[in-house]
């Protein structure tokens, strides 16, 4: 209900100044904003390895390939069921925290093709404000090969996603958001992440980062620690991430990740994760569910995770909250959840 000001006149009653009224309960929506390569995901279940081992892949590793070699991939996993989702683990992100009722926004660079058509309906659909940049190259793929472990091993092209560039952000895009959210993808166009962090801290917003993959961050070891160092407020690993940036197991790796970010997250797999700020440690349990695919596992914790601290959430709450979302998309194929799903998860996470 809303405090009206009442102020006394000089006939002794009391004057309701319309002009004046606040509602204590009217609270401005916190809004984040993500940028990633756009792709269109092809999901494939694989009945053992031998796929991987024929294209060298290792198993859990994203591997850049170009348009013909993702063919190639594509032509090896003809005979098994493939399904088609917009993905890009920025873009899993945001649309984790849409379909929660968070505010969101996101920059990406696609083809003006049919998935390029698909990736721009899907996240509209969401009710995600979409800056998209077309390119005369196709919209960029990643087959997502998944083993009876259910471990994901990435063939990613990135097509059109990788001609993103530093003269394709504008400022304006970047104000009205308190998060900026970039995936760790990203990292190796290093004039682009860079640019972006600079307008995103000009523009006020904290920032966040994924760190995406370990061999990811082995190729850019020097640079990431840079970025992180001069602009970034928040950190997702999981471990082998983590590894890779620090050399330490996870309860380490976080204590030097915090050292430089206002809040650092190392997600340890079936053992949930570990949280840091102002040398606290918070432990997070994972939610037990039976796994079929890990796809978006990081992204959709990233989902729950921001969109507690947009609404304020501790970070005991908001971890809590990763740890469901992320349960939820690894429990089916794929790393979006449908409208069943999140209705699901809006319950449990209300319950906390």
């Amino acid at each position: 209900m809303g405090l009206r000001l009442f102020f006394k006149v000089k006939n002794g009653n009391f004057a309701s100044l319309n002009k004046f009224v606040v509602n204590l309960n009217e609270k401005k929506m916190k809004k984040i904003l993500g940028m990633g390569n756009a792709l269109v995901d092809m999901l494939c279940q694989l009945p053992d390895e031998v796929i991987l081992e024929e294209i060298n892949f290792p198993k859990g590793s994203m591997q850049l390939v170009d348009i013909e070699q993702s063919d190639a991939v594509m032509l090896k996993v003809k005979n098994l069921p493939v399904q088609q989702l917009s993905g890009g683990s920025a873009g899993n992100t945001v649309h984790g925290i849409a379909a929660l009722g968070g505010e969101a926004g996101f920059i990406g660079k696609v083809g003006d093709d049919t998935l390029g058509t698909f990736f721009h309906d899907d996240l509209k659909n969401a009710g995600i404000k979409a800056h998209f940049i077309k390119s005369k190259t196709a919209t960029g793929k990643a087959v997502a090969m998944i083993t009876p472990d259910s471990e994901r091993t990435f063939a990613t092209y990135l097509g059109a996603a990788v001609e993103l560039s530093p003269d394709d952000l504008k400022e304006e895009m970047f104000k009205g958001f308190d998060i900026f959210h970039v995936e760790g993808y990203l990292v190796q166009n290093h004039d682009l992440l860079r640019r972006a962090l600079q307008l995103a801290k000009a523009a006020g917003s904290r920032v966040s980062i994924d760190m995406a993959s370990f061999n990811v961050v082995e190729a850019n070891y020097d640079f990431m620690w840079e970025m992180v160092k001069k602009y970034v407020d928040i950190v997702f690993a999981n471990e082998e991430e983590a590894q890779a940036f620090t050399g330490k197991e996870p309860a380490q790796a976080l204590a030097e990740i915090a050292a430089h970010v206002d809040i650092a997250v190392v997600k340890v797999g079936a053992k949930g994760a570990l949280i840091q700020q102002n040398g606290e440690v918070i432990e997070v349990e994972a939610v037990t569910t039976k796994v079929v695919d890990t796809t978006g596992a990081g992204d959709l914790f990233a989902s729950g995770f921001l969109f507690g601290l947009l609404n304020d959430w501790s970070l005991k709450k908001a971890g809590a909250a990763g740890a469901i979302m992320a349960s939820k998309v690894i429990s089916k194929v794929g790393g979006r959840l449908l409208i069943d799903e999140i209705a699901t998860v809006k319950k449990q996470i209300q319950a906390l």
